[in-house]
Formats: C-alpha cells, structure tokens, sequence
C-alpha cells in the first residue's frame, strides 16, 4: 500500500483515516496500519485538535501487542481528551505493574470505570498472583456495584484461584445467582490445583454445562496425577457422548475478556495410547464415522512422526507452487506412522497458524530441520513476511533444537514483534547451544522490551550452568525476586545446583539445597548426585541417593549412576550388589539410542546395533574411522565403560579386552559412521541422542569434525555439542 500525496489530499478527511486505521485494529494487521500512521503523520492530519486520530492510532498498536508504541502514543495525547477507552485499551496490552500503574492513573482522574476496566485489572493482578491486590480489585467491584457483572465476578475468581485462596473464590461464587459455564470452570480448575483431583471430580459431576476448558482440566488432571486409565475414561464419555467437537485453541485460562482459552484434551494424553484406546471403542460398535476420523485426524496431527511423514508425502507429492492456496487437505491421504499404514480423511485442515506452530513442534521434537524449513518456505509464501509472533517464535524454537542456532537468531531478529515467549525461545536455545554470554547480554536488551518471567531465568541459570558463569548466575538468581518480582521454584532452585555443582562447589549446592524454602525434589537432588559423580564425592552421593529412592524408587538413571561411582573408585562389590538390587525388582536401564536424518529418512542405532539394511558397510567405515581417529591421537576412554559381574582381578582383566570394542559400538559412532558414508563431503551432521553423549564418544566425535574437516552438531539429553576443526562448542565444560 502506497500514499501518494494526491491520495490523501483526496481523501484528506480524518474520518477516513479513522475508519481505515480502525478496520486495522480489527485485524491486528500492523503493516497496513503503519503505513496509514506514516501517511497521516505526512498529510499534517495528526495534528488535528480533535486528536482522535491517536486514540485511533493507540487502539491499533494496543491490538497488535505494541504496548510501548502504545504508550509512546498515549502521552501524546492530552490529557482532556483521554477517556477511559484510552485506558483500558493500555491496561488490557500493557504488563501487569504498568497495567495497575494506568488503572491508578485512571481513577485519580476520576473517569468512569465499567466492567471491562475492572476484568482487565483483575488479570494484570492474577497475573502478578498478588492476593492482596485481588482483594483491594474486589472491594473496588462491590463499590462500583459490578457484583451483578458475570464477567466481572469470573474475573474476581481467577484472580483468587491465581492466588491460591480457593475459599474466597469460592464465596465470590456463591454469591452468584446463576452462575455461568466459565464460573464453574473456574471453581473447577482452581479445586483440581490446590485441592487435587478427586475434589475437582466432585465439581465436575455438579456442573450443570461443561465446556471444553473444563473437559480440559479434568483430563489434564488425571493425566498429571498418574490416573491415565480415568483421563481416557473421561476422553471416550467427552468424545464419545458427542458432548463437545474438538477444538484447536492456546492456553487452558480465563482470557482478559473473562472468556475461557483452552487447548484440545487430545493435546493432555499420550497420542498412541489414546488412538488405540479409541480404535477399540470403534471396534466395540462406535459408528459415529464422522466423529470417529475427527477425533483420529486431531489425535495424529499430536504425534510428531505421523505430522512429519504427512508433510513428507505432500511435499513429494505437490511442489509449492501447485497448492499454495488450494485446499489440498481435503482429501483422503495415506499416512505412514512408524510401522503402521492409516488412512485418515483430513477434512477441513487447512495450514493456518495453528497448524503450522503444530508441525513446526514436531519438527523440533524429531530434529527434523528439512521439514522445517519446508514449513517455513511456505509460511512466508501463504503469509507474508510478517509471520506473527506464534509462527516466528516456533520457528525460532524448531531452528535451534535443530541445531541451527544462526537461522534462529535470524528469524528472531527479523520478527516485527517479539513477546516474552519468543525472547524465552531464542534464550533458551542459545543456552543449549552453551551461548552463555550471548543470553546474559542478550538478557540486557530483552528487559528493556518486555518483563521476564520464570521461563526466562530458567533459561538464563540454564545458559550460566552450560557456560561455567557462576557469578552471573549468582546475579541472576538473586535479581529474580529482588529485582524484577519473579518467585522461584524448584526448577530454578535446580539449575541453580546444577551450576554450583559443575563448578565443583557442592558444599555451596548442599547447602542451598538444605536452605530451599520449598522441599527439593528428584530434578534437584538428581543434579547434585550428577555433581558427585563428576567430581568423585563418593560420600555425599550416597548421602543424596537414599533421598531420591524414597522419591523415586523406580528411575534406574540414579541407581546406575551410583552404582558406576563405586565401581570407578574400586568398591566393584558395592556396585554389583546395587545392579542385582535393580535386576531383581525388574527396573532395567533406559537403552541409548542415536538418530540421524539423510536424504529426509531417519535412521537410528542403538549400542552394537547389526538391524541397519547397511551394517556391513557401516563396520567397515567404523574400522576405517577408527584407525583415522587413532593416528589422529584418540585413545579409548575405557572409564566410561564400568565393569560389572568381575569375581577376580583375572576376571577384570579379560573383561578390559572386550571394552574397547564396546567403545567403538556405541550409537553416537555408528550414527556418525553411517552419515560419513552416506552425505557429501564437507557437508554438517546432525546426530540425535535419547541420553547424555558419554565421555569416549565426545572425544571421538570431537577428533572426526578434524578428520574429516565436518561440522558435527550432537543434540544430547541436556544440550548441543557443536564440533567442529577439533574443538567443541562446550570447551569441555559439560
């Protein structure tokens, strides 16, 4: 869209402006709307006395999710001709303090507050989870005599769930003479967080209307509390009792406009276990076949692999010229999932913005990078450059799990607008990748454009841990609540062990572990006793493993852990006997298995692997890689192979002869070796692994990127391991 100057002299009318710059608050459509906001400040229409113009103008960046520029807007405005639109408009974009701050503002001035004013304070106050400014919001509604507003009232609750006073939440809602789906929803879903699930079961049953979002909470419920058996119970009587279509929406919350946001049920299961589940419904005479493949079609687009090789066919099938803009979803499709061959009639999915976040999420969960810049070629080509901030902000998360951290810092530098969730994105990928530094400067500017969160200092502890920066996570994690208002929980508390105890202070970590306000749970302990391992504290482990078997009797992770730091400071009999202790209850170990994608298949390998169509001409390049490596100056870390079964120091012996060859079988090799054997030359590799990479393989690896003059990128359990010229992006520090 162009403005000539003999356009707006034609159409010099500030009322045109308005309407054009109004449509585009509608739509949120922040391009057009710039270019009117440039052309009126061109034509001299800004100044005009009515200034209607710049409430027209605020509306516009308030609906786009601008609240600076809105702001920016707000003060130009004076101060006769600010009405309590005006503030609204601010208090609902803005963060929550500078919302409260306006809502302050508003009232001094003594303009007229209505229901929508007091609901989008009362968010900006749950928001905050300040109890006490619920409480002062709530004494505000009884003086304003909104008790009678629905929505209002919804509001009041949400803000006391938030807060966790459950009672005065409930109060509010007894004061309700007919109180609406959403009001039960909320006594709902506040009954299942603090008082559990069987409580909210009992709301549940009594609700008059259920609606999706409380659908939702019960399953998601269950699910969280272990009961999957009566999260897919409550699955078949929603879908099967035709109570409600399934729907495609964000968040599980009360939204500023006291309607509910909620997020498809199908989303809370685990995809395979829920398709199965409903196949044996069908076969137990469900007819329904309409209802049947909607609830089939929504459940195979949560299943990663079933999206990608979706995507997969049609991108082999149509080049993206030919259906861009067709409707080539509707028809029946043969998708490969796993082993399976199913047939799902996808009827009216189209790639809006909700599917393409969906793809790109699994793209980022399988390492798919091919598929995903597929999606991205054809986000910029059906939409434009300016994505939005959910397609942008997925884009950013699938380019860095993909180990394109570069591409990622890209596409987020060119995003018209970034929130706090596409800021937690990029940080949180950079820390994967061991960017410490880069996060804590990249921290600075993120704080001047939005408010940070707990995701955020996850991230920035996370990113301080990778990187050995134990002053700047010190900073970090006292600034949290001192300084920018954000409580601290567990997870932080464990990042924050994971970084002293990499540093090899675990007296300091113990002691924060005693000293945490909240009980430590498994993740925290867990870090510590990783912390002992690497560090040889024999004591303190076993001190740390009582804790976590009463936590977790069950995970295999600390017992083999424990058992491998008897075994490597000698006590082998010590470490058999934990083995047998897990042999006998059945717990085996988690197998380790690493993928990799050429030519857009994936492959994957266990240890020892002989199932690949090609594993003659895969050992044949594992011998030949090894002798390269080995000239190289590799020498096999035999620690990382504990023994295990040794009577005698004969027994040891003969077993050491077989270790090394272990070494050379482990699946990070075998990946590697394969994708040497089958990619061009010079090209990167990108090698997946289910657990952390072992010490022998990170070293072998670390050689190869020098052998064979490769960029190899390992995504592990915890990070990225970029090798590359014989140096890791880690520096050994992991």
């Amino acid at each position: 869209m162009r403005w000539s100057h003999s356009h707006i002299r034609q159409h010099h009318c500030p009322l045109f402006f308005r309407s054009l710059l109004r449509r585009c608050a509608r739509a949120s459509a922040l391009r057009p709307g710039e270019q009117l906001h440039a052309a009126a400040t061109v034509s001299g229409l800004l100044s005009s006395p009515s200034n209607f113009l710049l409430n027209a103008l605020l509306h516009l960046y308030a609906a786009c999710s601008l609240p600076l520029h809105a702001q920016k807007l707000f003060d130009q405005i004076p101060h006769s001709h600010k009405d309590s639109v005006d503030y609204t408009v601010l208090i609902r974009c803005s963060h929550p303090l500078d919302s409260l701050r306006f809502f302050l503002k508003m009232r001094q001035r003594s303009l007229p507050v209505d229901g929508v004013t007091l609901i989008c304070a009362l968010g900006a106050c749950a928001r905050l989870e300040e109890d006490n400014l619920v409480a002062q919001m709530h004494v505000g509604v009884v003086k304003f005599g909104l008790l009678r507003h629905i929505k209002v009232c919804n509001a009041v609750m949400d803000g006391y769930v938030k807060c966790g006073l459950l009672g005065e939440a409930r109060r509010v809602f007894r004061e309700i003479e007919e109180p609406s789906v959403v009001s039960w929803t909320v006594v709902l879903e506040g009954t299942v967080k603090w008082e559990g699930v069987e409580s909210g079961r009992v709301v549940f049953d009594e609700m008059p209307e259920r609606n999706e979002v409380a659908w939702t909470v019960m399953i998601k419920g269950y699910v969280g509390n272990g009961f999957t058996k009566e999260a897919f119970m409550l699955l078949g009587e929603m879908v099967f009792g035709n109570q409600h279509r399934l729907g495609l929406a964000e968040g599980a919350s009360l939204s500023q406009r006291g309607e509910p946001r909620f997020k498809s049920p199908l989303r809370v299961v685990t995809t395979s276990s829920a398709r199965q589940w409903l196949q044996e419904e069908k076969d137990r005479g469900f007819d329904n076949q309409e209802a049947f493949c909607d609830v089939e079609r929504a459940s195979l687009l949560q299943c990663s692999e079933s999206k990608i090789e979706f995507l997969r066919e049609k991108m082999s099938t149509f080049s993206i010229p030919q259906y861009v803009g067709h409707d080539w979803f509707r028809r029946k499709t043969l998708v490969e999932n796993q082993n399976e061959k199913e047939m799902v009639y996808c009827c009216g999915f189209g790639l809006n913005w909700v599917t393409l976040c969906s793809v790109l999420s699994a793209c980022s969960q399988s390492g798919d990078v091919s598929v995903g810049r597929w999606v991205h070629c054809y986000a910029v080509k059906a939409m434009g450059w300016d994505l939005g901030v959910m397609v942008g902000t997925s884009l950013v998360d699938m380019y860095a799990k993909c180990g394109r951290v570069r591409a990622a810092l890209m596409v987020f530098r060119h995003m018209p607008r970034r929130n706090v969730v596409a800021w937690n994105a990029i940080l949180g990928g950079l820390a994967m990748h061991g960017m410490g530094k880069v996060v804590v400067e990249m921290f600075e500017s993120m704080v001047e454009e939005v408010k940070p969160d707990a995701v955020t200092f996850m991230a920035l502890l996370s990113a301080c841990s990778h990187s050995g920066l134990v002053q700047q996570g010190r900073q970090c994690f006292h600034d949290m609540e001192s300084v920018y208002r954000v409580r601290r929980e567990v997870e932080h508390y464990a990042c924050m062990v994971d970084l002293l105890g990499r540093a090899g202070r675990l007296e300091e970590a113990d002691v924060l572990v005693r000293k945490m306000p909240i009980p430590p749970n498994e993740v925290v302990l867990g870090s510590l006793l990783g912390a002992c391992y690497a560090h040889g504290k024999l004591n303190l482990g076993e001190k740390i493993m009582r804790d976590l078997v009463e936590m977790d009797p069950l995970n295999t992770e600390y017992h083999i852990l424990l058992s491998n730091m008897f075994a490597l400071s000698g006590k082998v009999d010590k470490a058999n006997s934990l083995r047998k202790v897990l042999k006998n209850r059945g717990i085996k170990k988690v197998p380790g298995m690493s993928s990799i994608y050429v030519d857009g298949q994936l492959h994957r390998f266990i240890a020892g692997d002989k199932s690949h169509p090609r594993t003659a001409d895969i050992y044949m390049k594992l011998d030949d890689m090894i002798c390269k490596l080995r000239l190289a100056g590799y020498v096999p870390n035999t620690n990382c192979q504990v023994l295990f079964g040794c009577s005698n120091g004969d027994d040891c012996m003969e077993a050491l002869e077989e270790v090394e060859q272990v070494l050379f079988t482990h699946s990070e090799k075998l990946a590697l070796c394969f994708g040497l054997m089958t990619t061009p030359l010079g090209s990167p590799l990108c090698i997946f692994k289910n657990l952390r990479i072992c010490q022998d393989c990170h070293s072998a690896i670390k050689i190869s990127s020098d052998v064979y003059k490769r960029e190899i990128v390992v995504r592990d359990r915890y990070r990225f391991h970029s090798f590359k010229q014989g140096s890791c992006s880690c520096s050994d520090y992991w």
